[in-house]
């Protein structure tokens, strides 16, 4: 006997009922709404769906690949998804709910609303046939997971002990942002999923418009085997902006479970006017969970069939990788006279780092190529790499101290062409020849920081060590002409060179009861060269075998900020005074330079004791250091930060002012008693517009000696920014005129989603353009792509200029492809 439960109130209105019953008679539903939005997660047609580089990506079969070799993430799943608990309580709520114990059925209509273990059924009308283990959903179905997935049909039908099941009209928005839809969605022996005429896009909003996505894929039917972690799919076409553009009778892919999979990759386009055209191919073989190999052809019209492999290894505690690539080539001839017109050419890479423990990892990068310009020419085929650094390194970090032991061999990525903007050194190898024997192999360099765990004296002692031990083949030098005559110059030297260096440094602050901060602070040096097999052309050189050298110095630093706030914002005016005694540096011009050749004076370095950025230089001498730190908080509107200063050599020998083997200090601005004047400042504004300056002027007549803007800033749909540099003349190094460029960028949203971009450097004294580029780009949701030209004139005088354009299309959630030209 059906027992109705209409259960009206007094005014007519129907009670919303609510009934606990066990869930089992869920559990198929639910699993049949999770196999769809699982399934939309990354439908991506084989073909089309690239590999990247990150160990645990998820690659793609490509039509007929064999699925084996699948890695899936936590084990089985049902059908995409988790398994729901069968065990778990569902609660029913609906306008009316009736039971017939005769037949053991519940019948729910009117906003019907199902909760089981993290899911929710909403429809007009739910049967619940606990006898079959059947449930009927008719009208307006709603299927929403625990993930967010959303699944809609117009009705759901699941018999035959859970393991069949239907859906029709099916239409499933998965947290990912994508949709599938499909006529028909049945359920085949438990292990099956098959999605009649089915559609699949990543453009979500498009599917509640009547503008059809940019692209989508169709197929007749798209079949989910569960026990094989596989997608398949029959007669499926891709489709862009309405017109189908191609078409695949057969293809597969590894379900969203699946982290690797062997496969064919997404094919990518290369061209060049030495090397042709043509496309490379990959194919990516995963063994197991923790190592894979890639390996690609890609045959070039003009210069034939470049292979490249690469291999990756995971361990408990590290990883390693080996690349290599080579191509026998067919017309060697096309490169002309450089070392490039070789017929077999190639490269070889190998990386890894591993963890020795909590504290301690060694690793290495080493690498090799037939010849300097290998990697400009192929390189960003396959290898991705421009550039070459083979090192091999121990490192460890703890709270207070950090060691770091490496070797270093560079490998020179650009052809010998001579430098005619640097005159060469009389009995000397001329600039811009023999490249890759100037070039150090450092054996190695050793550094050892720490910081002393109890206060000494009350204050903080810190330390750092540094050994260098370097070969060069070649000395790397050149002349330059100043107003004293014609001057050697030299950035390396041939031989061996080795340093020794241990510096220690003492502070400790006291702030009195005015707010005065005074800082004491005293520091030492110790070098230990030796120098084998120097070159004896360089006559400049001490002809001692051993060189020790001491640095003591003592001072004190006076800080006193004021605070001004009011309701606007509040100011820091913070006046700051240095002062540093010490002896003079010793032996300067007659050790070599090699980590101390960047001398950068402004107001980020005002302040530092020892201005030089190495160990090979030390500066010498009393010097006292004076400036103003203002700071501006307006809350809501932005903050200002600016330092201005200057630096006085109060006693003994301005290290700056005597030249070294290199003359790295020639008008660096701290050659004279009393330096260039330095003052910075940064504006940031809460409205996204920013300036940032530096300046340098002369300390006897306010000139500009350098100076550089930057400033950026979003106006509606136009974003741009402007840096103008300056830099005055600098006869001492050979440099006779000033250079001014200007830099400016934009990028211009247009309609819609579209936008454009570019961006110009510009010699102001020269009048030329060094550097441009322009491109535009397309963006939405599921589809992008752009394309950019640039162009490059800042080589060496009688190189060409390099042109490069680049297209890149990417389709989200399938991948992208882009292509690259250059040397037209």
């Amino acid at each position: 006997m059906t027992r109705p439960h209409p259960d009206r109130v007094p005014d007519g209105r129907t009670r919303r009922r609510r009934i606990a019953m066990s869930g089992t008679a869920m559990v198929l539903l639910c699993a049949l709404a999770l196999s769809v939005t699982r399934g939309a997660a990354q439908p991506s047609a084989a073909s089309i769906t690239p590999q990247t580089n990150a160990a645990q990506t998820t690659t793609v079969a490509q039509t007929g690949t064999t699925a084996s070799n699948a890695s899936a993430k936590g084990g089985s799943m049902a059908v995409f998804g988790p398994k729901v608990d069968p065990n778990a309580k569902m609660l029913l709520e609906s306008d009316q709910v009736s039971y017939d114990s005769g037949t053991n059925v519940v019948t729910a209509t009117g906003n019907v609303q199902i909760y089981y273990d993290g899911n929710t059924l909403t429809a007009d009308k739910v049967v619940v046939d606990r006898t079959k283990n059947t449930v009927q959903a008719v009208g307006q179905v709603r299927i929403t997971d625990s993930d967010g997935n959303v699944v809609t049909a117009e009705s759901a039908n699941l018999t035959d002990d859970f393991k069949n099941g239907v859906m029709e009209t099916v239409r499933a928005y998965t947290g990912q942002r994508t949709m599938i839809a499909a006529n028909k969605a049945t359920r085949e022996g438990g292990e099956t999923t098959v999605f009649s005429r089915g559609v699949y896009t990543a453009c979500e909003s498009c599917t509640d418009s009547n503008k059809p996505p940019i692209w989508q894929i169709k197929a007749k039917k798209i079949t989910h085997k569960e026990d094989e972690h596989m997608l398949y799919y029959h007669e499926a076409q891709l489709d862009f902006l309405g017109v189908p553009i191609a078409y695949m009778p057969y293809m597969s892919q590894p379900d969203p479970t699946v982290k690797r999979k062997s496969g064919f990759l997404m094919p990518s386009l290369v061209a060049g006017s030495d090397i042709g055209y043509g496309t490379r191919i990959p194919y990516f073989w995963a063994p197991a969970p923790n190592y894979d190999l890639t390996v690609a052809a890609t045959p070039l019209s003009r210069q034939g069939v470049l292979l490249d492999a690469t291999w990756r290894q995971r361990f408990v505690t590290g990883q390693y990788t080996i690349q290599a690539s080579g191509i026998s080539q067919a017309d060697p001839s096309a490169f002309g006279n450089t070392s490039a017109n070789i017929d077999q050419r190639g490269f070889a890479r190998t990386t890894g780092e591993f963890l020795l423990n909590n504290y301690w990892k060694w690793g290495w990068d080493l690498g090799w190529t037939s010849d300097p310009s290998y990697l400009t020419d192929y390189g960003s085929v396959g290898s991705g790499q421009t550039e070459l650094t083979s090192t091999v390194y121990l490192n460890g970090v703890r709270d207070r101290n950090y060691f770091d032991l490496r070797a270093y061999a560079y490998r020179v990525s650009q052809v010998n062409l001579l430098d005619t903007s640097l005159q060469a050194a009389d009995g000397f190898s001329a600039p811009g020849l023999d490249q890759q024997s100037k070039q150090p192999i450092v054996h190695p360099v050793w550094d050892y920081d720490g910081v002393w765990g109890d206060p000494i004296a009350g204050g903080e002692l810190s330390w750092k060590s540094n050994l260098t031990s370097l070969t060069r083949e070649t000395t790397d030098a050149y002349s330059v002409t100043t107003p004293e005559g014609t001057i050697d110059r030299f950035r390396g030297i041939e031989g061996t060179f080795n340093r020794y260096s241990l510096y220690a440094q003492w502070r400790r602050q006291y702030v009195d009861g005015l707010g005065q901060i005074f800082t004491p602070f005293a520091y030492a040096q110790g070098d230990i060269f030796q120098l084998d097999n120097a070159d004896p052309d360089v006559t400049r050189l001490t002809d001692q075998s051993v060189v020790v050298r001491a640095m003591p110095a003592v001072g004190a630093e006076y800080r006193y900020p004021w605070l001004v706030a009011s309701t606007w914002g509040s100011q820091v005016f913070e006046p700051i005074a240095q002062i540093i005694v010490r002896p003079d540096e010793q032996n300067i011009g007659d050790l070599p330079n090699e980590d101390s050749q960047s001398i950068i004076y402004d107001e980020t370095t005002l302040f530092e004791w020892d201005k030089f950025s190495g160990f090979d230089r030390t500066e010498g001498g009393t010097r006292a250091n004076v400036g103003l730190q203002y700071s501006l908080q307006m809350p809501g509107v932005g903050a200002l930060h600016a330092t201005a200063g200057q630096s006085f050599q109060l006693a003994g020998r301005n290290s700056y002012q005597v030249p070294d083997i290199l003359y790295s200090t020639a008008d660096s601005g701290l050659q004279t008693t009393q330096s260039d004047y330095v003052a910075g400042a940064m504006l940031t504004t809460e409205q996204a517009f920013k300036i940032g300056s530096s300046f340098r002027f002369a300390s006897n007549d306010l000139s500009v000696n350098s100076a550089e803007i930057a400033v950026s800033n979003v106006f509606g749909p136009l974003t741009g920014q402007v840096i103008y540099a300056y830099l005055a003349k600098q006869p001492d190094l050979g440099v006779d005129k000033d250079r001014e460029e200007i830099h400016p960028a934009a990028s211009l949203q247009l309609i819609d989603q579209w936008r454009t971009f570019g961006a110009i450097r510009y010699d102001m004294i020269g009048k030329d353009v060094v550097g441009d580029s322009l491109g535009v780009a397309y963006d939405d949701e599921a589809f992008s792509v752009s394309l950019a030209l640039s162009e490059d004139r800042s080589g060496s005088s009688g190189q060409a200029v390099s042109r490069t354009a680049y297209l890149r299309v990417g389709l989200r959630t399938l991948g992208d492809i882009s292509t690259s030209s250059s040397g037209f």
